[in-house]
């Protein structure tokens, strides 16, 4: 019975997981660009920073389901379409993100930004050139918890009737069936833990000299 489950639902799956995969990436990388220029700011200033970070964070407390609700008639877009998804996911990834990122450019060594500017960079080419890669450690795991936190929030969007690996739990449910239950479960561990080490490789990839530090 159960190999005949996953024999007819094996495309489906596939493209539940495809879905989902997107729909958690895409919100990171949103997030993340809007998250940079926003944590720059609030880390050029004492004052500046606890707005910019309280006013963030304070995104993440509002209930995923309400979102998905109240953006359709703030975008103007079907309760079916998969960008109030995108948009609320990149609201709460930038609530993750602003005060990771904003710690990691705080971080980065007053002298080396001196240098930066002896040397006639510029504001934008000393956050990109120098800030930024500097950062990359600390941004690196502020992206791991927010691609996860993605992958598990999308799951909720089901209720709606937007397809991804949620689905099966609400096909589970209504037919009483616990296999599609333990599949989507299975699978949302499974990208989380795919996606989690991509971005950890990415990170180590960018600062090939934090490595050299780890092992002298």
């Amino acid at each position: 019975m159960i190999g005949d489950w996953f024999a007819s639902n094996a495309a489906r799956i596939g493209e539940l997981t495809a879905w989902h995969a997107a729909l958690s990436v895409i919100p990171t990388v949103l997030g993340l660009v809007i998250a940079v220029p926003l944590a720059w700011w609030a880390s050029r200033s004492a004052r500046i920073y606890p707005l910019v970070v309280g006013a963030s964070g304070l995104l993440y407390t509002v209930p995923s389901i309400a979102l998905f609700v109240l953006l359709p008639q703030v975008l103007g877009t079907k309760i079916l379409d998969p960008l109030n998804v995108v948009v609320a996911l990149t609201l709460y990834s930038v609530a993750l993100l602003v005060r990771v990122v904003a710690d990691g450019l705080a971080s980065v060594p007053h002298d080396t930004v001196q240098a930066a500017t002896a040397m006639g960079y510029r504001p934008w080419q000393r956050l990109l050139l120098v800030e930024l890669p500097v950062a990359v450690p600390a941004i690196g795991g502020g992206l791991r918890v927010a691609v996860v936190s993605n992958v598990s929030i999308v799951t909720m969007a089901a209720l709606l009737g937007i397809p991804q690996l949620g689905s099966l739990f609400t096909e589970g449910f209504s037919l009483r069936l616990t296999l599609p239950i333990v599949v989507g479960i299975l699978l949302c561990l499974v990208l989380s833990v795919v996606l989690d080490v991509l971005v950890h490789a990415g990170t180590r990839a960018l600062t090939p000299w934090q490595q050299k530090l780890e092992t002298a």
